[in-house]
């Protein structure tokens, strides 16, 4: 029945009189994205072979084809686990991962050349690269498979915080040769492997912030004393903002990481402002953050020459630790021009850590600035998804895990190209998804399950829940458009053709109607006495005065009735519904 024009509960009759639609999953859609970023994998693959070897071979395959199970894998995954994920997240991180695999393949060419031509050995890092990304697939199928409610995380939100927490102090206690990596401390050595745990306790440490940040709301959203006008928290409530300053600090002290430092307190300020919607807790952050900056400097020297490399580059280009990398980096970034050398007709090479660290600069010379702003456009459509997924999800806890998982990806790509275009001064995080790396790119895909986690549940319809008395109540459709309802007439009532009931020595007394009856319609007869015949019930000397019709107020609370009781039928409906003489329930 098609809702008139105007009508306020047109939304409210779809699922009261038709059907609810069932929403599309867009599986299709997310298929043939990631079809479309293998195109352009496989092609930069092939120019990057006819530009530097001038021949293909099959090493091409081998790598286009782990590309493929991979994607693939994840795609079927998805589709099975998670239906309903938004369908742009996992195509822009598997076009990421693509071009990332292709520049460092294409470094470990030009490298490989140069170390045939000093006579030394090289094993490159691009098949190592695969290793990385077949084991976060794993760790990606696992989270999808066993997180099958993002909300179930509540119940662990304190344990990750202490996990995450011990994670980040490792290695400021290990020893210099089990920690230290281009004077940083944020690694864990072994003869066997090597991994970075503070790119796994951001997530933790996220899932407990959201988590504290939902239970602990009330506090954060008191004011205190006003001061010019400003409203300042409270000092006991202080408590997050100065453990998360304490923690950036002790990283800045004891492991010599401003990256990680500042990727961790952007994070607690923005999921502390998205929970408060106070702009103060942001002023108080970054007044803290500053305040340690300057403390920072003026205690330890590698920050003072981290500083001094931001300012001028070329003034310690040659000096140990100076700014020989930055400065090459912005060579090969002006050498790419607006549209680049091409892929594999550029020196990449020349940059230090150009497959980690700077490989945005790799990128940005071989592909150009048109290049390298798409490829930070895909970022900020990852970005962008990932907010829309978390401002749809219905819970709190949801909103605030899912916006901090996005901007955590937005600040990372921030951090790191602005080091390397020298915007800010150069940290040592890697970019997601690009950078060489095990720590990175398997962090990254425990953060992308999340994502498609929460936009799962955000897009999934609602399901219909069992009737009962515990069961929600439904809104009901209007009056005008209410179906049909046969209304039981009480016991002892005459009907017009029917024989009359035996007589009896007082009429009984009417039972009272139950609290879910709904009131009788204005046509319905009142009942007559019983000793009566049916013509002497029906003339108009016995009828007594019939109950006036319903008024709109009336109406109106009928139709905010709960339960499936029906709607009050109008004076127009009477004699179409119910046709006379039909008194059957």
């Amino acid at each position: 029945m098609a809702a008139a024009a105007g009508n306020q509960g047109a939304v409210g009759q779809q699922y009261t009189t038709n059907p609810p639609r069932e929403l599309p999953k867009r599986r299709g859609t997310e298929l043939g994205l990631l079809a479309f970023a293998a195109v352009i994998v496989t092609t930069a693959f092939v120019l990057v072979q006819i530009n530097q070897e001038q021949a293909l071979s099959w090493s091409i395959l081998s790598y286009g084809g782990a590309y493929l199970a991979i994607f693939a894998a994840a795609h079927l995954a998805v589709r099975w686990w998670a239906p309903y994920a938004d369908p742009l997240i996992l195509p822009c991180v598997a076009l990421l991962n693509g071009l990332g695999l292709v520049i460092i393949y294409r470094i470990d060419l030009a490298q490989a050349e140069r170390a045939a031509s000093l006579g030394q050995d090289f094993g490159g890092s691009a098949p190592r690269q695969v290793m990385y990304t077949v084991a976060a697939l794993v760790l990606f199928l696992a989270v999808l498979r066993l997180i099958k409610d993002h909300r179930t995380l509540t119940s662990y939100a304190y344990t990750a915080g202490l996990v995450g927490l011990f994670l980040l102090a490792i290695p400021a206690v290990l020893p210099t040769s089990m920690s230290e990596v281009n004077g940083a401390k944020v690694w864990i050595r072994t003869p066997f492997f090597s991994i970075q745990p503070g790119e796994f306790a951001k997530i933790l440490l996220m899932i407990f912030f959201a988590s504290f940040l939902v239970a602990k709301r009330d506090l954060f959203m008191t004011a205190g004393k006003r001061i010019l006008g400003v409203e300042l928290p409270r000092a006991r409530d202080l408590g997050p903002i100065i453990i998360a300053a304490v923690a950036c600090l002790g990283i800045l002290v004891f492991q010599r990481d401003l990256g990680t430092a500042l990727l961790f307190f952007g994070i607690t300020l923005m999921m502390l402002y998205v929970a408060t919607e106070r702009f103060i807790w942001v002023a108080v952050g970054l007044s803290m953050f500053f305040a340690g900056a300057v403390v920072a400097y003026q205690l330890f020297t590698h920050f003072q020459q981290r500083v001094v490399n931001w300012m001028d580059p070329l003034s310690t280009y040659d000096d140990p630790g100076g700014g020989y990398q930055i400065a090459q980096g912005l060579f090969g970034l002006g050498t790419g021009g607006m549209f680049g050398t091409g892929l594999g007709s550029g020196r990449p090479e020349m940059v230090p850590e150009a497959h980690t660290d700077f490989i945005t600069a790799a990128l940005g010379e071989e592909i150009g600035f048109v290049g390298l702003a798409c490829v930070l456009l895909l970022y900020l459509i990852l970005s962008m998804r990932g907010m829309r997924s978390a401002l749809a999800v219905r819970d709190t806890f949801g909103k605030l895990l899912g916006g901090g998982l996005a901007f955590a990806i937005t600040l990372q790509v921030f951090v790191i190209v602005g080091g390397i275009t020298n915007l800010i001064p150069m940290t040592g995080i890697t970019t997601p998804f690009l950078s060489a790396g095990g720590s990175s790119l398997l962090a990254n895909y425990i953060l992308v399950a999340l994502l498609l986690r929460i936009s799962d549940t955000a897009r999934r319809p609602q399901q219909s829940k069992s009737r009962g008395p515990a069961a929600p109540q439904k809104p009901l459709a209007p009056i005008a458009e209410a179906h049909t309802v046969m209304v039981q007439r009480p016991s002892g009532v005459a009907v017009e053709g029917a024989p009359a009931p035996a007589p009896q020595q007082a009429p009984p007394a009417p039972s009272p109607a139950p609290a879910q009856q709904p009131p009788q319609p204005p046509s319905a007869q009142p009942p007559a006495k019983p000793s009566a015949p049916p013509q002497q019930a029906q003339t108009p000397q016995k009828q007594p005065q019939s109950p006036p019709p319903p008024s709109d107020s009336e109406k109106q609370a009928g139709e905010k009735q709960g339960g499936d009781e029906p709607a009050w039928p109008t004076d127009e409906d009477a004699p179409q519904t119910r046709p006379k003489g039909d008194d059957t329930p």
